[in-house]
């Protein structure tokens, strides 16, 4: 599950473009441009740890499968790690780049040691490759904060890469579990981390080595920008080459689970483009973009898996079409700072990487369909620099870094600073930690006089891991020194090794979501629970 985020979190897509007059009270900085050299540094690590977060991620299922694709998968995996190397060359020489490639490949075996603990359910096994990744997190900080000179302090690294290892290992036994629709919700969010990662790393890198980059920085709107939309394009390559192969297997929970993950992303990619160009331009880029391409991808492995070469070519037709009214819009959308023309090229290099991918994975050429994968997934990370630099270059006001402002005196600490509160309403999808407001998938409700929570949006308020071992029917709360187990459709509940009794049984709710009793699970992690009759409103409060 997701837990508290300690660095510099990713850019906010309702926030791609800033709003009117936000910087004229103060100078301002040149002509904003995506393109410098931190911001390409920034994007060269966007790209490389989000593809080792969505190998990983294909490769541990796949050799879990025992698919025959198993072998691939990890080569290409490895293949990642190695690609790595020129970049930490070229800022730390050869002896940093051996020391990078040393550690860091070893890890990819240690999480494909898990895998076959856990196929064999060998539980020593796999608690040996638990503590083999978290030696890995131990040594990999370390080498970062030496590398860095503390730009990038060892906690914050250790922190970073937990977080990472935690986010693989949750979509992995989600997966294994048969939790589709939750391992991939996982997976979005452990694909978002790495960016986050990525940001903070190449800050680090370049505020050591200052002259290196011109003295710029990668924390700019324009670098966000870029980013931001890379992140977008980045994670539909990565999903719909999955969903297309997971459909072409008959694999049909798998494959629907995807699609609504892809629809997660198309709406986010909605909210992108309407947070630049208003509800129309977002309604007309999501009618455009749905229709032709989202759509046409299934269609288009539905025709090849009946080897209907007609009604395959009726396909590649809908998606040239979708090429030339999707570089219109976005033509005409950037007053042609992004011609339709090179977009329309872009589009279609797009369009066949995908379907070179599933072609040689339909033809069991598995080394080739990792290829063009590779080369897909690299150049989705040409939109950002594209499609954002004509954003930037349309709304240059918009994109300007403000001068740093005198430091004005720290404000007195209120007293209640260290009070973290989570606040849930019946019947309302809506969740709110802190000040930071999220949709849930599902809903609190009262049942039998009890009031259920959802259990993975409360671990994800509290900061809590959460482990669900569906053979057993076993919940595994963890909340800093806390541990809880409990069980679903049992009142008994262990809490840090003492049983206790809830006031009700956890279930499973028909969105597939595990509820569980409010007042007993709160109160037994030590939360204070407030309860709004009137208006079903749920406010958890604790002093962290």
């Amino acid at each position: 599950m997701k837990i508290q985020k300690l660095i510099v979190p990713a850019l906010s897509l309702s926030l791609l473009l800033p709003a009117a007059g936000a910087f004229a009270a103060t100078p301002v900085t040149a002509t904003p441009t995506v393109s410098t050299k931190a911001a390409d540094l920034r994007a060269g690590l966007d790209y490389l740890l989000s593809e080792h977060f969505a190998l990983a991620v294909v490769a541990m299922t796949k050799a879990y499968e025992g698919a025959p694709d198993a072998k691939e998968a990890y080569q290409a995996l490895d293949q990642n790690a190695l690609d790595m190397q020129p970049a930490i060359e070229a800022i730390y020489g050869k002896a940093g780049a051996a020391e990078f490639e040393r550690i860091f490949r070893a890890h990819n075996k240690y999480t494909d040691n898990l895998v076959k603990a856990t196929k064999m359910n060998n539980k020593a096994a796999i608690k040996k490759a638990e503590a083999q990744v978290q030696g890995f997190v131990d040594e990999f900080s370390k080498f970062l904060a030496t590398a860095t000179e503390g730009k990038l302090p060892q906690k914050a690294a250790a922190q970073a890469l937990r977080m990472h290892e935690d986010q693989v290992q949750d979509v992995f036994e989600k997966y294994v579990a048969g939790d589709y629709n939750g391992a991939y919700m996982e997976y979005r969010e452990g694909f978002e981390t790495m960016f986050t990662v990525s940001k903070a790393l190449s800050g680090a890198i370049v505020a050591q080595n200052p002259a290196k980059f011109n003295n710029g920085s990668v924390d700019t709107p324009a670098a966000d920008l870029r980013s931001a939309l890379n992140h977008l394009a980045a994670e539909h390559f990565a999903l719909s080459v999955l969903q297309m192969q997971k459909q072409y297997n008959g694999k049909t929970k798998d494959s629907d689970a995807l699609i609504k993950a892809e629809a997660a992303n198309t709406a986010a990619f909605k909210k992108a483009i309407t947070s630049i160009y208003g509800a129309e331009g977002g309604n007309q880029f999501e009618k455009i973009w749905v229709t032709n391409h989202i759509k046409a991808q299934s269609d288009y492995v539905t025709a090849l898996k009946k080897g209907d070469k007609t009604s395959l070519q009726a396909v590649k037709d809908r998606i040239t079409d979708f090429t030339k009214e999707f570089s219109t819009f976005l033509g005409t959308a950037t007053a042609n700072n992004l011609p339709a023309s090179a977009a329309e090229k872009a589009l279609m290099t797009h369009e066949k990487q995908v379907q070179s991918v599933i072609d040689q994975y339909a033809s069991k050429q598995y080394a080739a369909a990792y290829k063009a994968d590779r080369e897909g997934f690299k150049t989705m990370f040409g939109i950002g620099e594209a499609l954002g630099g004509a954003i930037v270059k349309q709304y240059p006001d918009k994109f300007k870094k403000a001068a740093a402002p005198a430091p004005a005196p720290a404000p007195a600490k209120p007293s209640n600073a260290s009070m973290m509160t989570v606040w849930m309403k019946l019947n309302s999808k809506q969740l709110k930690v802190g000040d930071k407001t999220t949709m849930m998938d599902t809903m609190p409700v009262v049942k039998n006089g009890t009031t259920y929570i959802p259990l993975r949006y409360l671990a994800e308020g509290i900061g809590a891991k959460v482990k669900w071992n569906k053979s057993a029917g076993e919940v595994t709360v963890m909340a800093g020194k806390d541990t809880m187990k409990f069980w679903i459709n049992k009142t008994a509940v262990d809490v840090n090794g003492k049983t206790q009794q809830l006031e009700a049984t956890a279930m499973v709710n028909n969105d597939g979501r595990t509820l569980v009793p409010l007042r007993s699970i709160t109160e037994l992690l030590g939360w204070d629970v407030k309860w709004n009759k009137s208006t079903g409103a749920i406010t958890l409060t604790k002093s962290m």
